[in-house]
């Protein structure tokens, strides 16, 4: 009976495209899985647990994985094993890395794995950076630049541009290994990041191209620099350093002990040991690239194994449009409406920024979300899911835009939401305002349907914002749609005006 129903559901879950695949990463530091539903393009994380196994803590020495980190890893990957069974997980990827690549006895972890039922995947080197790159691309389809992944064994490097791979790198640099280097003098760690710079023939191309950062150490530094910087928004995708903040934070882990770091939010205290490795490899890759900025990615290797598996089309996608279209159509009323809402009000702004567009969409896409919250912190709600949701394809101040419409749309107002405003400037603030307002009319108007729109239409004539009402829906114009037809031409400096016709 159990297995009929679990059958029935996962049938289900296929039939519309919302499969659970499981990916466990054998990584030289860390064993993770990450369970993931939802579209191909950018699937939810339903569950992420790690196990810092160290597996390759003593390769450096005895080329061996040690027998406790061997252990460690056994029983890590017997859990993650009976986990995704009772999660009902449709597929199981699975793949090590330079540890096990590269340990005497990688094969004797391997062979413990297929016996708890993985089918793992060996990545080369090269085969890692392709991957890792790839996850850059798919979060930040723009990307152009060197991605560096920071492994425990290894480190890739591989250059993006124009959402393709166009070389890669492997080294075994990881950062369990820069700690050996640097016990024999910071001139044995440059000399060897020197040589493998040089190798890849980069010293005029990578100049002043981004650096993206990748994998958990560098992501634990940028943590560091958030604190350090007091920067407002808890997020870590796509946040941006200049790169003399390498160097400063070689400095200030020389400053720090454990017990302080331990307060830095977000940053994991099993990272603690080889923060000050990572700070001195990424200090040099970025002096000696000549990099324009550092740009950390939450996407690596795991999301690039999906990434490259879906079609063209699938990965031509807008990671942000479909994310938050996801997102809305599983909180909304009338799931429908958001697409249509966004091409109502698009005609006001016609003259927005090109690259904003999308983020009003992603505004409409989410433009329902918090109904369901208790009236007097709907607009807390709305704020709380635009400014933090774990979105991709946004920078930091398109992220104030979208938490700043939806806290309007759901009752905040023209006031700009408690700390907003510091990443995004004056006037992307107060058109984030006007995208609220015009949001709040179009759903007072249809009551979250469709068909009022699509019978109705908003414009600007002049000095005028005119709504125009088919004749036989006049009645839809109550006192509560002209209150806020009046809020959004007050707003933008227009007449509120309504014709029928």
């Amino acid at each position: 009976m159990q297995k009929e129903k679990i059958s029935a559901t996962a049938q289900a879950r296929k039939k519309h495209g919302n499969q659970r695949t499981a990916i466990v990463d054998i990584g030289s530091n860390s064993i993770r899985l990450v369970v993931y539903q939802g579209p191909a393009r950018i699937p939810a994380i339903l569950f992420n647990e790690k196990v810092m196994a160290g597996l390759g803590r003593q390769l450096s020495t005895t080329g061996d994985i040690a027998e406790d980190s061997m252990l460690l890893a056994i029983r890590g990957l017997k859990r993650f094993h009976r986990l995704c069974t009772d999660m009902e997980v449709d597929s199981i990827k699975s793949f090590a890395t330079a540890a096990v690549r590269d340990a005497i006895n990688g094969k004797d972890l391997l062979k413990a794995a297929r016996a708890i039922g993985y089918d793992v995947q060996v990545l080369q080197g090269e085969e890692e950076a392709e991957l890792a790159a790839l996850g850059v691309i798919s979060g930040m389809p723009d990307a152009k630049g060197i991605v560096g992944d920071l492994g425990g064994g290894s480190l890739e490097l591989a250059l993006i541009d124009g959402g393709a791979v166009l070389e890669r790198y492997s080294f075994p640099l990881g950062v369990l290994r820069v700690a050996d280097l640097r016990s024999k003098g910071q001139d044995k760690l440059k000399r060897q990041v020197r040589k493998m710079l040089k190798k890849t023939g980069w010293e005029k191309q990578a100049q002043e191209l981004p650096f993206y950062l990748v994998g958990g150490s560098w992501r634990s530094l940028a943590r560091l620099d958030m604190f350090d910087s007091n920067y407002p928004l808890p997020v870590i995708h796509n946040y941006e350093m200049e790169p003399r903040r390498a160097q400063r934070l070689v400095s200030r882990l020389a400053q720090l002990n454990k017990d302080k770091l331990k307060n830095v939010p977000g940053l994991s205290s099993s990272r603690i040991p080889t923060l000050k490795d990572a700070a001195w490899l990424l200090s040099m890759l970025v002096r000696y690239l000549g990099s324009s900025k550092m740009v950390v990615s939450a996407y690596g290797v795991r999301e690039g194994l999906l990434f490259q598996n879906i079609s063209k089309q699938e990965a031509a996608r807008d990671p942000l449009l479909l994310g938050t279209e996801d997102a809305g159509s599983a909180q909304a009323r009338f799931p429908a409406n958001s697409k249509l809402l966004g091409k109502w009000i698009a005609e006001i702004f016609s003259d927005d920024p090109v690259e904003w567009h999308r983020i009003r969409q992603a505004a409409c896409n989410l433009g329902d979300v918090a109904w369901r919250a208790n009236p007097s912190f709907r607009a807390e709600r709305g704020l709380e899911i635009g400014l933090h949701g774990n979105w991709v394809g946004i920078s930091g101040p398109e992220r104030e835009m979208l938490g700043q419409a939806l806290y309007t749309s759901f009752g905040g107002g023209n006031h700009v939401f408690p700390g907003g405003g510091k990443l995004a400037s004056e006037a992307a603030t107060q058109l984030a305002i006007s995208w609220g307002l015009a949001m709040r009319l179009g759903q007072r108007l249809s009551g979250g349907t469709r068909n009022p729109l699509e019978q109705t239409q908003i414009r600007k004539t002049g000095k005028k914002l005119e709504l125009t009402i088919a004749s036989d829906l006049i009645h839809l114009y109550g006192d509560a749609v002209a209150k806020r037809h009046g809020h959004l031409a007050n707003m933008l400096g227009l007449e509120p005006v309504m014709t029928a016709e």
